[in-house]
């Protein structure tokens, strides 16, 4: 298999490609990996230098596997991977919650870029309620649990927001504005964390708020419940609104929960999944079909962890489950790597279930992609699945389906003036774009395809595409595979709209 090697024009590093002809592949998926902060131990060792080093090293991993979207932990407890006047820096980071970087430097400006510079989308990735994650935490003097203690619960030797009180709702909307309005973000994510997972012989402290705001809201004292289940949409929906009004319409909201919505047991009309675990519904309180229907969040993620074949909670039937109900907004599957490497398929315990569970995803029609859990599998190559995902399902790269949350009917144009140069590192095709009025209809990245000179111009053909990129140029290596070949440039949008047709430009190696 023949590699390509590109040099981005501005980059500092040699990106690797696969060239050949695929048999099918989507031009449009979704392809998402989470980072996990929460608990990890190694970013408070290492220097700012260190760091950014980690980082590069982390997100070219991702790219050469073909990734187009990065959700990163920014927000674990409460807490800020970047200056924030709202919340103290996490512990996660620095080692000591409150503690700057030193020398200081701003971690998610840093990520962000670096993210859009190789065409992929970042995802900042909150969680809502939770503070602490053990008993024995130190919270730093400015945190806002010491300002408003009244706002926070202890449930299972850790503290939580109360959900119930509207002061909390409104400060976490405030984080979200915070984070929108200063930084250049495509999303922002929340998983499966509510309301916390019940604790056996333990009941959520939250007595004092259900009879405070319950009662004015007619939930006290019968249907805790319910008030549990509102108070939850009513953060959703704020939160959708609070990205609304920072105006910068082409961030989406998207949610990541709990494989189960319901089991079928607990619906009176059996439409829950034929499953028998932990339920959103129920359990977190959490009622994501609602949030999907009401056009709150733009897209879905369930966690699907578990393995085809499993009684309790079959993975085949709750990809289905999914693909049924949910029809507003994306649906993208949560996928547990380890689960996935480690299961035996069942028509064939020589292989394990990542074909199997791919081909399901791809086969759906209302499924959009996937998103791995977690992002250190994909760098340390678990069970070979990074090879398995270059070399076969994410073998060429794909764009991002178009933001379905905005009506807007006029694609990008083409690119302009496209030359060719040649430079000490190579051959350089470069472009230029029409700077126009409003922003959604300028560029925000480009999608650059390679033809055979006489070869048919198909821009529906996914193993053309050579890289997507946000630079206005791509350095070709002097040592590149020798011929005459056509390379088509499109235009794609902040919405991931893509121009009707690209500008070409024949050059000879």
């Amino acid at each position: 298999m023949h590699k390509i090697r590109l040099l981005l024009v501005l980059s500092t590093s040699w990106l690797f490609f696969v060239s050949g002809r695929a048999e099918q592949y989507p031009k449009r998926e979704f392809r998402g990996v989470w980072v996990q902060t929460v608990n990890q131990t190694i970013y408070k060792n290492m220097t700012p230098a260190q760091m950014r080093g980690y980082f590069l090293y982390m997100l070219d991993c991702f790219q050469r596997a073909n990734f187009n979207a990065v959700i990163f932990q920014i927000r674990p407890q409460a807490d800020a991977f970047y200056p924030s006047s709202l919340e103290p820096w996490s512990r996660f980071l620095t080692g000591t919650q409150g503690k700057a970087p030193d020398p200081y430097w701003d971690p998610l400006d840093f990520l962000i870029k670096e993210c859009h510079k190789r065409g992929m989308e970042f995802h900042t990735w909150l969680n809502p309620y939770r503070v602490t994650v053990s008993a024995n935490e130190q919270l730093a003097s400015s945190h806002i649990y010491y300002t408003h203690p009244e706002w926070f619960v202890k449930y299972d030797g850790k503290i939580y927001f109360d959900p119930g009180i509207p002061a909390c709702r409104r400060f976490i909307c405030d984080v979200v504005r915070d984070i929108v309005t200063r930084y250049d973000v495509d999303a922002i994510h929340m998983d499966d964390y509510f309301y916390p997972y019940p604790v056996a012989g333990q009941s959520f402290p939250d007595g004092n708020s259900f009879r405070t705001y319950g009662a004015r809201q007619g939930f006290y004292p019968n249907d805790l419940g319910d008030w549990r289940r509102n108070n939850v949409n009513v953060l959703i929906r704020e939160i959708k609104e609070t990205i609304i009004d920072t105006d910068k319409i082409w961030v989406r909201f998207g949610i990541s929960p709990f494989g189960i919505y319901r089991n079928k047991k607990s619906t009176p009309d059996g439409s829950g999944s034929d499953t028998g675990g932990l339920q959103n519904y129920d359990d977190l309180y959490a009622d994501v079909l609602l949030w999907s229907r009401s056009g709150w969040i733009d897209y879905l993620m369930p966690q699907i962890y578990w393995e085809i074949g499993y009684k309790t909670a079959d993975y085949q039937t709750l990809i289905n489950w999914w693909s049924r109900y949910v029809q507003n907004g994306q649906l993208y599957i949560g996928q547990d790597i380890e689960r996935s490497i480690k299961a035996k398929d069942l028509s064939d315990s020589r292989k394990n279930q990542l074909t199997k569970k791919m081909e399901l995803e791809r086969n759906l029609p209302n499924v959009d992609g996937n998103c791995f859990w977690y992002g250190s599998n994909i760098i340390d190559n678990y069970g070979g699945i990074t090879d398995s995902l270059t070399n076969h399902y994410h073998k060429y790269p794909a764009l991002i389906p178009p933001t379905s949350h905005v009506n807007k009917k006029k694609l990008p144009d083409k690119p302009q003036r496209i030359g060719v140069e040649t430079t000490p590192a190579g051959i350089k095709l470069y472009w230029e774009s029409k700077n126009k009025k409003e922003y959604l209809d300028n560029p925000a990245y480009y999608c650059i395809y390679e033809f055979g000179k006489k070869e048919k111009v198909d821009l529906n053909d996914a193993s053309k595409i050579v890289i997507v990129t946000c630079s206005t140029g791509v350095i070709f290596p002097y040592d590149y595979e020798k011929g005459k070949r056509k390379f088509v440039v499109t235009s794609i949008d902040r919405l991931h709209n893509e121009s009707k047709k690209g500008k070409s430009k024949n050059i000879k190696f």
